[in-house]
């Protein structure tokens, strides 16, 4: 697959790209990720599913400007689809083979199932979930997928999208007969033979602006869509607050985004449908659709359309990018593993947050490339801003705050005030500070030490092959939990 690939996404309401750049095999991230408002199938509904001149024209000048963007960036590859909109109008030729004749592409189309599929191939790869079922709102659509297991087992497209509801209902104020003609079309859905999960992976941007909007509301910590979760009945009250918006005006003043108003409502009155319709109990927001699905698809043709076990692409970026020595990280993350084995049953830790220890101690280091001084500060914000895929808001928190405080001195309970709800306990913290400021300490003068940990009675006890007088000094200045005690040992015979 090339190093740097486009995928363009063309839908009834919008035009999207992404950029992504491999770093490895199946390492990749995006450089560039750019929207369009187009409207292409604007008009459609009202004239037997035809597109109109002018949204063509708005939609091809959108494509032209998006190549010119993948050309500066190297792209060797592009992959251009186009979903409903294309798909449900008689006269798509008409546009196809102009793009295809002036600019040279050719654009795919998709059919509704295989568009339910790639949203779904990229939730089940870039999100930490194994059971749900996708939803992914269009303006000509909507997609569901479900998974279980994180395989894709059942896909459908339903005609009820944002674009096609606004002008065959919302115009005028037809909103029985709106919810009627979701109600009939989710029959299809349920009647498919297969149990439906009580969570719901939220793909596209009307969901995404309603988890911006309950972020916002609770003030959330972290500013980050992809993996963000909540439990339905506690956040009605934010669907009713946008159905009731009387205007823009009001859609404006509660945070919602120009390029939203003419949806919004649309969009949140078939989510809202459909959860109490399935009988939905939490969504998890996806950041991660379409087109990273394709993308994906792409990517692991050869591995069956999934990447290895104990992978995470984020993780696998991050050290590529930043040039972390492999030696070392693969050193610091075995031996972070059995100082947590050792200590775990003794002091009562829970055994999922072994792999956090790990991954804290492997991507210690990414923040030296880029200010030696400050580089666990450094590399903190890199975690909370970079660490993306398949991977809980909970464990990129902590893996950052791992790092953060992988002192001499534990973090102290003031450190997690800001972020106490995606946090363990300060117990927990101040464990898993020490291990990782042990470990890091252990392998100070990169040798890779062969160490050996015992422990009884709240005694930690380091057997050392040989005499490494540097370690053996910084380890003794390092702030022990709840009067554990650390003792050295060298000259171990093995």
């Amino acid at each position: 697959m090339a190093k740097v690939t486009t995928i363009i996404d063309i839908g009834s309401n919008s035009m999207r790209m992404v950029v992504l750049e491999k770093s490895s095999r199946f390492a990749f991230h995006l450089i560039n990720e750019t929207k369009a408002k187009v409207k292409i199938s604007e008009g459609t509904y009202e004239n037997e599913g035809n597109l109109q001149e002018l949204p063509m024209n708005r939609a091809f000048s959108a494509l032209k400007s998006f190549l010119s963007i993948s050309s500066a960036l190297k792209a060797r590859k592009i992959i251009c689809v186009a979903t409903s909109a294309l798909r449900d109008a008689p006269n798509s030729n008409v546009f196809l083979n102009r793009v295809k004749n002036e600019l040279g592409i050719n654009i795919k189309i998709i059919d509704g199932e295989k568009e339910a599929y790639y949203g779904a191939l990229a939730a089940s790869n870039l999100l930490s979930l194994s059971d749900f079922i996708t939803v992914d709102i269009g303006g000509g659509s909507t997609e569901f997928s479900i998974v279980k297991d994180k395989k894709i087992i059942h896909c459908i497209s339903l005609k009820m999208g944002t674009v096609r509801m606004s002008e065959l209902y919302f115009k005028d104020n037809k909103i029985d007969e709106a919810r009627e003609y979701i109600l009939s079309e989710l029959k299809k859905l349920k009647e498919c033979g297969f149990e439906i999960p009580s969570t719901v992976v939220g793909i596209g941007g009307t969901i995404r602006t309603l988890s911006k909007k309950i972020m916002k509301k609770q003030h959330y910590a972290l500013d980050v869509i992809h993996g963000f979760d909540y439990i339905v009945e506690d956040k009605e009250y934010v669907f009713d607050k946008v159905l009731a918006a009387s205007d823009k005006c009001t859609l404006k003043e509660m945070g919602i985004k120009k390029d939203r108003f003419d949806t919004i409502k649309e969009g949140t009155f078939i989510f809202k449908t459909i959860l109490k319709e399935l009988k939905v109990k939490n969504v998890v927001s996806s950041g991660a659709g379409v087109r990273e699905g394709v993308y994906l698809h792409d990517l692991l043709r050869n591995s069956n359309f999934s990447f290895p076990s104990n992978y995470n692409v984020s993780v696998r970026s991050l050290l590529d990018r930043f040039n972390v020595n492999s030696k070392q990280s693969a050193y610091l993350g075995s031996n972070a593993g059995k100082i947590f084995d050792v200590l775990q049953d003794e002091h009562n830790l829970d055994i999922k947050y072994r792999k956090l220890l790990v991954l804290a101690s492997k991507l210690h280091s990414i923040g030296i490339l880029l200010n030696f001084y400050k580089s666990n500060d450094t590399a903190y914000d890199v975690i909370l801003s970079s660490l993306n895929y398949d991977i809980t808001h909970e464990e990129r928190v902590t893996i950052a705050f791992l790092i953060k405080y992988s002192k001499k001195s534990l973090i102290k309970e003031k450190d997690m005030y800001e972020f106490e709800e995606l946090l363990p306990s300060f117990e927990t913290m101040k464990y898993l500070s020490f291990m990782i400021s042990l470990n890091l300490t252990i392998n100070q003068d990169f040798s890779c030490p062969k160490v050996e940990y015992k422990t009884k009675d709240n005694k930690l006890k380091l057997e050392f092959e040989e005499d490494i007088f540097l370690i053996q000094n910084e380890i003794e200045k390092i702030e022990t939990p709840n009067e554990l005690k650390v003792k050295i040992q060298n000259n171990l015979k093995v």
